[in-house]
């Protein structure tokens, strides 16, 4: 077990602070870790504070953990932390980061929604990192708001809360509500707050002791360009994917592909065989396969539901085209996954 207390505030800085009235009490954080949260995401972050607070030679920032139940949480690589405190009432001034991972609709629970929507009526900053913009939107709080959340969630997310304005974007800052999409995106929202608040000279040499020398802006998009995920670099193939995979509900046929990118069905094919070892209809159907997969695994929508979202005109079709790809059915793919859940 990993205890989280033992370095919040740099002890060499503490006597300056309380010697010099004009230096500011630190900004504070709270990290609200939720069961198999996203290690990663949550040290990225805390890691820019305690760097900043060395680069200031001074406390500017203090933070602690919290967990529901207090006691422990486990993070998704199995290690267990041992938080400061339950879910207790914060200050007006706190800013709160929900850290998320794995299987987030468990343990956003009901409890912790109601905590949320309790603190959030103070006005305070509260951010979801990785997974926790589920809670967060499950919680009501970005509604209306701009919001993004790790790309493996995106689907699912979109089905569900149609009133929050999802992007692709590593991180989002929309008033006083915070969000990333996991991994080292929560580096890239931490330099942005502590430029706010200390300018951009102390953020860059945060950045230079994380070797972390690219720095992006909520306007990078968190998953790689077609050319660079699929290894390809072909303009007309790029295009075609990209049609794919923004019309997952209504497939559009091949021939209609190859004519939007001046190309002849079998021009299209041979494109698809040279580079990506498949027909443009399996490389297709395997994309929409995956959204239903994510569907399943995270959300409750009913089979029917889940089949007609990735453009299956029938059950037993989609059921079909499940198996043959997966040696599985959607319906016992959803049981397992409710089985490891209860674990």
């Amino acid at each position: 077990m990993i205890s989280t207390t033992t370095a919040r505030k740099p002890a060499h800085t503490t006597s300056r602070a309380q010697s010099d009235p004009t230096v500011a009490a630190p900004r504070r954080f709270i990290f609200v870790l939720l069961d198999n949260f996203t290690l990663l995401s949550f040290a990225s972050a805390l890691e820019c504070l305690r760097i900043a607070n060395r680069m200031l030679d001074r406390p500017a920032y203090a933070w602690m953990m919290i967990g529901e139940g207090g006691g422990s949480v486990t993070c998704s690589a199995g290690t267990e932390f041992r938080v400061d405190a339950d879910l207790i009432e914060l200050d007006r001034e706190d800013t709160v980061l929900v850290c998320g991972g794995i299987d987030v609709q468990k343990a956003a629970s009901k409890r912790l929604l109601s905590w949320l929507r309790r603190e959030a009526r103070k006005g305070m900053a509260l951010g979801g990192l990785c997974t926790a913009s589920y809670a967060l939107a499950k919680a009501g709080l970005l509604d209306g708001k701009r919001a993004t959340i790790h790309w493996e969630n995106q689907d699912s997310f979109l089905e569900e809360f149609e009133g929050v304005n999802l992007t692709k974007s590593v991180f989002v800052v929309d008033g006083n509500r915070l969000s990333t999409a996991g991994g080292t995106s929560s580096i890239d929202l931490m330099l942005k707050l502590i430029a706010d608040d200390h300018g951009e000279d102390i953020a860059n040499l945060v950045a230079d002791q994380l070797i972390y020398n690219t720095i992006r802006t909520d306007q990078d998009t968190q998953r790689l360009s077609v050319p660079t995920r699929i290894g390809v670099r072909h303009p007309k193939l790029s295009q075609v994917i990209q049609k794919m995979e923004t019309a997952i509900e209504e497939p559009i046929s091949p021939a209609i592909l190859a004519r939007d990118v001046g190309m002849s069905t079998r021009q299209l094919e041979r494109l698809f065989r040279r580079y990506l070892n498949r027909s443009p209809k399996r490389y297709y159907m395997e994309l929409r396969l995956q959204k239903a997969r994510n569907l399943l695994m995270q959300t409750d929508m009913s089979v029917i539901n889940v089949a007609l979202a990735c453009g299956f005109a029938s059950p037993s079709h989609f059921s079909k085209c499940y198996r043959s790809h997966y040696d599985t059915t959607p319906y016992r793919e959803r049981g397992s996954h409710a089985t490891r859940l209860s674990i």
